[in-house]
């Protein structure tokens, strides 16, 4: 049986890996902190060794976008140090790795989805860090898969989905950005597609290293978004919010920028590994049914 090492199982993403590792065919560990501190080489390299995975999933990372800019030195240590130090661990056992990462690398000008291949200009904090993290194991170790994904949410730790829920217990009106696109995605689904990416990157001769894209199908916006995520809880909740008001990025600022349009292109991971996205709101609807009982 094959064995996953999968770092930062406390997120929504890590959750999900744990949940569904053993249907996929792997035998796992998890850890997180304050068991394992990713910014500590020394603690990585132990780990690693003492573990000794066929595969390492780094599911670890600071994403807390806007608070990234008045924590600079935390966000780079975390999402391209100990990216790095896991990337160097990895190279040194000779141990694959699946890093994660995001559409904060692209700046939001393109008109169409993002490829693998467009050129990256992060516009903050989290965006640069996970961008020089990306850097940072392509440099350190060769056999490594890169997926960035997008709008995550689940049903374990804090996402939108969660927010919205309930606030709309609580408003009349929700006021949300409608000028930024994006492709919301279920860490369910997510999880499902890195296992079956890992599985087959193990199982089969040079499949294709390198970066990948990976979210849900289909462009929606923060404001659609909300409105869908209330039209899914109204059967199983009380929703008090009458109205979900349009607004724009300019009427909502926050200390981050954010890109205005992130929609990623997923057909490479399609055309290498056969995986395919799941419609974003056939997942939310499930995500949410799932939340609410």
């Amino acid at each position: 049986m094959m064995k996953l090492l999968i770092i930062g199982h406390k997120g929504q993403l890590g959750f999900e890996l744990v949940k569904q590792a053993p249907k996929a065919g792997f035998e796992y560990e998890a850890v997180d902190l304050p068991e394992i501190d990713i910014t500590n080489q020394a603690q990585v390299n132990v780990l690693i060794e003492t573990s000794k995975p066929s595969l390492l999933i780094n599911a670890a990372a600071y994403t807390a976008v806007d608070k990234a800019e008045t924590e600079p030195e935390l966000a780079f240590k975390v999402n391209r140090d100990g990216a790095e130090n896991i990337a160097q661990a990895c190279a040194k056992a000779d141990i694959p790795m699946i890093h994660i990462s995001t559409d904060y690398v692209f700046d939001g000008q393109n008109t169409r989805p993002y490829r693998e291949d467009d050129p990256v200009c992060p516009l903050g904090i989290y965006g640069k860090s996970k961008e020089e993290g990306e850097r940072a194991v392509r440099a350190a170790l060769k056999n490594h898969i890169i997926i960035r994904t997008a709008w995550l949410y689940g049903v374990h730790g804090h996402n939108f989905v969660k927010t919205m829920l309930k606030l709309g217990q609580e408003r009349d009106v929700l006021r949300v950005v409608a000028d930024q696109h994006g492709c919301p995605t279920s860490a369910a689904d997510l999880a499902e597609a890195i296992l079956s990416v890992g599985m087959q990157s193990l199982l089969v001769e040079n499949l294709g290293w390198g970066t990948y894209h990976y979210c849900g199908q289909g462009i929606t916006s923060w404001h659609e978004f909300t409105e869908k995520i209330l039209e899914f809880a109204k059967p199983h909740i009380e929703i008090k919010t009458r109205k979900v008001e349009a607004i724009t990025t300019a009427e909502y600022p926050t200390p981050a920028k954010r890109p205005m349009f992130s929609a990623l292109d997923c057909s490479k991971i399609g055309k290498y590994f056969a995986v395919i996205s799941k419609l974003w709101h056939t997942s939310l609807k499930n995500t949410v049914e799932t939340i609410l009982k």
